[in-house]
């Protein structure tokens, strides 16, 4: 099909779209879309399970289209995933010749132009220099600009890099995908980019946290990990902008009967974490789990009484939608998106009071009311981060760029 032809046909299918509800599925053009696959095919961890799982749902929702995974390389225990078994998903590897260190930010351009791609999609945050002049469609997603928010978690030279491909891409791509609104709102205000430009796309969470877990299955985990009776839960790297010590430092207030398990990658920080649990005296209550397999967090999280994440800064704030799937109670830090997250039924205080965190934190363990009401409505809230309705909402988008 001509490419006049096909954006009237999109034009087309766009309009009709919007007069309609009969919703995306509907739709039946095919399209070409692209994606910077590094994550997808080489992280196990954040922006990894971003990229596929929004490749995959895509791809299972709307398999007339076809998608290109283009990575420099690719992880051997990662190939082997069902995604990219899927006839409608291809990975692109760089062709003979081709220079890898430079080809994601240049070099892939060529590739690009042979596949005859409709569409590229930049997953985290850059665009290849140049792709404007080839006639493709581009849009970028935006995590975050924490490192422009929060600039001393970061080297310098890491700061500086991530600007320049971050502001090149939200300059030169068609449109933006903003993972929150306060993301969107970082964006403008800090590369004064037009918000008529963004689109906020929330993100959702694996599916096997929508699942309950079976007794047998908990009580197979609770004893692999020696889990206690009773715990709050807190998921993440653990660095400072994660403001774990906060929550160590709420918890001599906090109920005795309760523990806290701490899962994710240690950083330096975690030494002053670990200094901190000693002088408080509290080695007996906290819990650091190491090198947990993915398939075992729904287990845990499902078991916890009460999830609690005092982070300074988030892009969005996954574990808290893992949380609520989960059925647990949620309480989180003011000052970012993480209420986003959450929804007007979980608790938030400021990253630096650490009586009001123990004081909520008490609150909610004490009222057995009060935690079914924040689990059931919780739970209802966070079904707007479905992927169904994050899939159409991406769809859209991409509707919306092509036929611009």
């Amino acid at each position: 099909m001509k490419a006049d032809s096909k954006k009237q046909n999109i034009e087309a299918e766009s309009s009709a779209l919007e007069q309609s509800s009969l919703g995306l599925s509907a739709l039946r053009f095919k399209l070409k879309i692209g994606y910077d696959g590094k994550r997808a095919a080489n992280n196990q961890t954040g922006l990894g399970n971003y990229s596929r799982s929004l490749i995959e749902h895509l791809a299972q929702q709307f398999p007339e289209n076809q998608y290109f995974v283009y990575t420099p390389k690719i992880k051997e225990k990662l190939h082997k995933l069902p995604l990219f078994s899927r006839s409608n998903v291809h990975l692109e590897l760089p062709q003979k010749g081709s220079s890898k260190l430079l080809w994601r930010s240049s070099g892939i351009k060529k590739q690009l132009v042979k596949d005859r791609l409709d569409l590229f999609h930049g997953l985290s945050h850059e665009i290849p220099f140049g792709l404007p002049k080839t006639g493709i469609k581009s849009i970028v997603t935006m995590h975050d600009l924490i490192f422009l928010r929060l600039p001393q978690y970061y080297k310098l030279i890491d700061r500086l890099l991530y600007k320049f491909k971050s502001q090149y891409a939200c300059k030169h791509a068609d449109r933006i995908i903003a993972i929150s609104e306060k993301t969107k709102q970082d964006i403008v205000e800090l590369y004064q980019i037009d918000p008529n430009r963004i689109d906020v796309v929330y993100q959702s969470c694996d599916d096997s946290f929508k699942v309950e877990a079976n007794s047998d299955s908990k009580a197979k985990v609770a004893q692999t990990y020696q889990l206690p009776e009773k715990y709050i839960l807190n998921v993440g790297t653990i660095e400072g902008r994660k403001n774990l010590l906060q929550l160590v430092r709420a918890l001599p207030t906090v109920d005795p009967t309760y523990q806290l398990v701490v899962i994710g990658r240690p950083t330096a920080y975690a030494k002053l974490v670990e200094q901190e649990i000693n002088k408080l005296g509290l080695t007996e209550r906290v819990i650091f789990l190491k090198n947990v397999p993915f398939s075992d967090l729904p287990a845990i999280y499902q078991m916890a009484s009460l999830f609690v994440l005092p982070s300074y800064y988030e892009g969005f704030g996954i574990p808290i939608i893992e949380a609520l799937y989960s059925q647990v109670p949620v309480i989180a830090a003011t000052g970012s998106c993480l209420e986003e997250a959450g929804g007007p039924h979980s608790k938030y205080v400021s990253p630096d009071d650490v009586n009001a965190l123990a004081n909520t934190i008490n609150q909610v363990l004490a009222d057995e009311k009060l935690q079914a009401d924040m689990k059931t409505k919780g739970l209802q809230y966070v079904q707007r981060f479905n992927n169904d309705t994050v899939n159409e909402q991406l769809m859209n988008c991409y509707l919306k760029t092509l036929a611009s």
